[in-house]
């Protein structure tokens, strides 16, 4: 048995998130010491490190949610799997294709800058106005998620 502190420095998970994720279910509800403190079965290991690398690769919280519902059964197919994962691997290249174009646009605003004074800074027009732009390249916060 595991403490939520033992947990948190096994999978690098800060206590805050795995009380999150036992919350909303993803996590199986701990069980209580004498002491009425939380305490983890060593399985929890397993499904918060699936939870953490999911995460680091970006997918979202519900295809979390259904990827471990999915290994939860391991002997059906995993048809599903792949399909949740093709569809986590087109927003990725979604986004390296959006983040190229900002990447493209922001180089062009710099190789137009004459390096004079701010009142002539092409930096500057560009960013005040987006119809200077070559290409379209979204909002950034959307990109990154």
């Amino acid at each position: 048995m595991l403490s939520i502190g033992k947990l948190s420095d096994a999978t690098g998970v800060k206590v805050p998130t795995i009380r999150y994720y036992e919350e909303i279910g993803m996590l199986p509800q701990a069980d209580r010491s004498a002491g009425n403190q939380r305490v983890y079965e060593h399985a929890s290991v397993d499904r918060l490190v699936f939870i953490r690398h999911s995460r680091d690769l970006g997918f979202p919280l519900e295809a979390i949610r259904d990827l471990l519902s999915l290994s939860d059964n391991p002997d059906q197919s995993c048809a599903e799997v792949d399909r949740i994962t093709a569809r986590q691997l087109a927003e990725v290249k979604t986004r390296i294709a959006r983040l190229t174009s900002l990447q493209g646009e922001l180089e062009r605003m710099l190789r137009q800058c004459a390096c004079g004074t701010i009142a002539d800074c092409r930096v500057i027009e560009v960013l005040g106005n987006h119809e200077h732009c070559q290409s379209e390249h979204g909002n950034v916060r959307e990109m990154i998620g």
